[in-house]
């Protein structure tokens, strides 16, 4: 909380940490089993890898990267999709059979990889700003002074800017669910190219 008696937005998120991530962990596993599930960690990587890319850094358009991300982060959005938590055409079945042993080696090994450097040129003007509008925003509430991610939050700095984008609007439209509902409520209101400024400075942080 601050000093000005306010309340934080990742203050208000339900604790999705080590205590829920235990009790969804408990969850009973659906009984259809998904390409990965029962795999050597080796196997389940290149089946991920179609997607995410061979070490995490994804090379697909709207798809988010998985190297540098938070093992909580990560381990609670497969539990999300295993459990029907949050619905995907293309993750819900991945996730279908995997352990959670399975599931926390898969996150361990994704927080691991460094993150590649994006691709395109930085622009200056477009990152001042959306750099003006993270702290309008008050993002580093949430993701970190670094926007490195913390703990459930995922990692912002260097994640591919078109997911980004792809993200926030989602988000904004209602049309990304999940049992967390704070980010709706931040990206209420937020036009195009106020996210796409965003997007633009989360990606290219690294290169500051």
């Amino acid at each position: 909380m601050r000093r000005d008696g306010r309340t934080l937005p990742w203050q208000r998120l339900p604790i999705v940490s080590t205590g829920l991530a235990g009790l969804l962990l408990a969850l009973p596993v659906w009984s259809e089993s998904g390409p990965a599930a029962g795999l050597p960690l080796e196997a389940q990587v290149q089946v991920c890898a179609a997607c995410h890319g061979e070490d995490g850094n994804s090379t697909r358009e709207n798809t988010p990267s998985l190297a540098g991300q938070p093992a909580l982060a990560i381990t609670n959005q497969m539990i999300y999709f295993r459990e029907r938590l949050r619905r995907s055409d293309e993750m819900t079945p991945q996730a279908r059979g995997l352990s959670d042993a399975e599931i926390q080696a898969l996150a361990a090994y994704y927080a691991e990889q460094p993150v590649a450097t994006p691709e395109g040129e930085r622009d200056e003007a477009l990152a001042d700003k959306g750099r003006a509008l993270s702290r309008q925003q008050r993002c580093a509430s949430c993701h970190g002074s670094g926007y490195q991610g913390r703990e459930q939050m995922p990692r912002l700095a260097g994640q591919r800017e078109d997911y980004l984008a792809y993200a926030m609007k989602a988000y904004r439209e209602r049309t990304r669910g999940g049992p967390d509902t704070t980010m709706i409520d931040i990206m209420r209101g937020v036009d195009n190219e106020a996210i796409e400024a965003m997007a633009h400075f989360f990606a290219n942080l690294d290169r500051e």
